[in-house]
């Protein structure tokens, strides 16, 4: 049968083309089905794609028998775009007897964000020992074996097709679990296949995303490790005369550097990003050929790398208080330091839910706590202390230590604070001030169970003008 599957190649395929191998997600290699690719991989990459402290299964990738290994073992990632509506497989083939592939289909339209952190599972998936050469979606060729829904232990090397939506995005990762362990890269192909495919082999994937050969968009964290981008995956192949990289850090259509790094293949083939928020930026490529057919070769859209820090709180902002009538709640809105003005957070505040909405309705006054989640997996805060300025509505003076006494709170944080308490009559009751609390007696004696006025004046500056407020409004003794 590998006899027939060359011939296969040979007859319905241009020449099969190497892969340059990109063992991490975030540089995944576009492909597209209008012939084999022949690839490579050993070790890891620059990134662990999987965190082997957080994720040691996902979905039918698991942790190997070999103390050493984890889902990401010697991996190559593909990425590819449906050109049109309709099945799609492919044929991975090992070209060494070393080599043991697996592999895991991701889509559609997830990132590698979601695929790292366990958001995205995989949704095709073969970590099966294999007994042939193959290994793939569709029907193997070398046994007939058709595709079936992955179960561990089931001994099948092939899932099922895939059936895709042209504008689709895919990943692709393959991994070698059985690495020689001599160092060297172990061989693999890997052949689109499908009726789709089979319709025309030009359009079942877009071939169009091989133009953006810097690859798909990438997001990282600061402190990762160094973003790599190659030149080499161009249309220009080694026709390469020189190379000159070029930057636009605000992605506002000006460049802002030109000349990053030029010159020859061997001296700008590679361009190396340090992971810090400055480096953000959009970027681009030029190949100026050896043959001049073309004479220049680039990478239109360029490539945009966001680079996040870490959530830092900035503020908390008061929208509304209780103490104003309009409305009677406490409202705020957290405020994180986003230097490139496109993070991504959730926050919950008090040990509750995370939420979107950065904004919280009808917080307790006094000291409450919030936490921030960087939601491109770039870090999570403590919990953070805040004060919310306002007055309870009840307080129960019964003697547990929980609620026994009334005050605004937060008073101690403004200027001249002053409160009145009085009784439903108009009777004061207490006058405190920024040390004292009402206990609920007077002369002595508690009082009853029933609402209470209180009157509250204090100094806030507005504008540079110190302004007297005053604001009124009731609370309730509870026995």
């Amino acid at each position: 049968m590998r006899i027939v599957l060359y011939f296969f190649c040979c007859i319905g395929f241009t020449v099969s083309v190497a892969a340059q191998n990109s063992p991490d997600c975030r540089t995944a290699i576009p492909v597209c089905a209008d012939m084999p690719y022949l690839g490579s991989a050993d070790g890891i990459g620059d990134i662990e794609d999987f965190d082997p402290d957080v994720i040691t299964e996902s979905g039918c990738l698991e942790k190997g028998s070999v103390s050493e290994a984890n889902i990401e073992h010697n991996t190559s990632w593909f990425v590819f775009r449906a050109g049109t509506d309709g099945q799609v497989g492919f044929d991975l083939e090992s070209l060494s007897a070393t080599a043991e592939w697996d592999f895991a289909v991701y889509g559609p339209d997830v990132d590698c964000v979601a695929i790292s952190n366990g958001t995205a599972q995989p949704i095709r998936c073969n970590y099966e020992v294999n007994n042939t050469d193959f290994t793939g979606l569709g029907v193997n060729p070398e046994n007939g074996q058709v595709g079936a829904p992955s179960v561990t232990q089931n001994l099948n090397t092939y899932d099922e097709w895939l059936e895709v939506t042209a504008g689709e995005i895919y990943y692709i990762l393959i991994n070698n679990f059985n690495t020689n362990f001599d160092g060297d890269p172990e061989p693999f192909s890997i052949t689109f296949t499908g009726s789709s495919v089979n319709t025309n082999q030009n359009t079942a994937l877009d071939c169009t995303l091989r133009d953006e050969f810097l690859g798909l968009d990438i997001t990282a964290c600061e402190g990762d490790p160094d973003i790599t981008l190659s030149a080499l995956r161009s249309p220009a192949g080694p026709d390469i005369a020189n190379i000159r990289w070029s930057v636009d850090y605000e992605d506002d259509g000006i460049i802002d550097n030109n000349n990053l790094l030029s010159g020859p293949a061997a001296v700008a083939e590679e361009l190396v990003i340090p992971s810090q928020i400055a480096n953000s930026g959009r970027y681009f490529v030029e190949i100026t050929t050896a043959s001049g057919t073309p004479p220049t070769v680039v990478d239109d859209g360029g490539i945009l790398i966001t680079i996040f820090g870490p959530p830092v709180l900035q503020e908390v902002i008061t929208l509304n208080s209780n103490l104003t009538n309009n409305p009677d709640q406490n409202n705020i809105e957290i405020i994180v330091e986003d230097l490139r003005g496109n993070g991504s957070f959730e926050y919950a505040i008090n040990g509750g839910e995370f939420q979107d909405s950065s904004i919280f309705l009808d917080v307790p006054p006094g000291l409450n706590t919030v936490i921030i989640n960087d939601k491109n997996g770039c870090g999570i805060t403590d919990a953070i202390e805040f004060l919310v300025v306002g007055y309870p509505k009840f307080f129960t003076p019964n003697g547990d230590s929980t609620n026994d006494v009334w005050n605004i709170k937060g008073i101690e944080t403004l200027a001249d604070p002053v409160v009145f308490i009085f009784d439903r009559y108009g009777k004061l009751l207490k006058q405190l001030d920024a040390f004292s609390a009402w206990d609920g007696t007077y002369t002595g004696k508690e009082m009853p169970a029933s609402d209470y006025w209180f009157r509250f004046e204090y100094n806030e500056a507005e504008s540079g003008i110190v302004i007297a407020k005053t604001t009124q409004n009731h609370f309730s003794l509870k026995r």
